[in-house]
């Protein structure tokens, strides 16, 4: 067992959980529920869900220099979205996270569940303790660490499918 071990499984939990909570969120919505947007600058739930996936995407591909599972595995042709491969929806305008409209729960799902293996896949990949010191972004002032950037991945999804799961108790019924 190396010493990061105890470390890589809390990751995994913390992880495990936003994708049970994804799934929850998702479980009986429609396409349109998909789209809802409780007022006009708020964030629908397939935008949040969408977002928080190509969030985690990002950072960890970056982080573990692989592709995205976004492109090298055909997702952005799935979604067919007006956006550039590479958006993420960070700092989107109430006309992007409009844009962003998904056709079925189950592309969520789907890309959410290919990320998350990709991810976990990643963390059982770290052998020791030290790599999770490893500085991985230097442009902050104190750099990043590996540790530090999958905390914040972490914290922003579970932020993000909380905010989905409120606006999905708001759908009209």
């Amino acid at each position: 067992m190396s010493d990061a071990a105890p470390v890589i499984t809390i990751l995994e939990d913390a992880l495990s959980r936003v994708q049970e909570n994804v799934h929850a969120v998702l479980e009986g919505i429609s396409a349109a529920d998909l789209s809802y947007r409780p007022g006009p600058e708020a964030n629908s739930i397939g935008w949040l869900i969408w977002h928080l996936t190509r969030v985690q995407d990002d950072h960890v591909a970056e982080v573990a220099g692989r592709p995205q599972v976004w492109t090298a595995q055909g997702w952005v042709d799935r979604f067919g979205l007006p956006l550039t491969e590479t958006d993420t929806g960070w700092s989107h305008s109430s006309e992007q996270v409009a844009a962003v409209r998904v056709s079925d729960p189950a592309l969520l799902t789907g890309y959410y569940d290919a990320t998350h293996e990709q991810t976990l896949a990643f963390l059982r990949g770290i052998g020791d303790a030290e790599d999770l010191e490893r500085v991985v972004d230097d442009r902050w002032d104190p750099p990043v660490t590996l540790a530090v950037r999958l905390i914040s991945v972490i914290d922003d999804d579970a932020q993000h499918v909380g905010q989905a799961a409120y606006v999905a108790g708001l759908l009209p019924r």
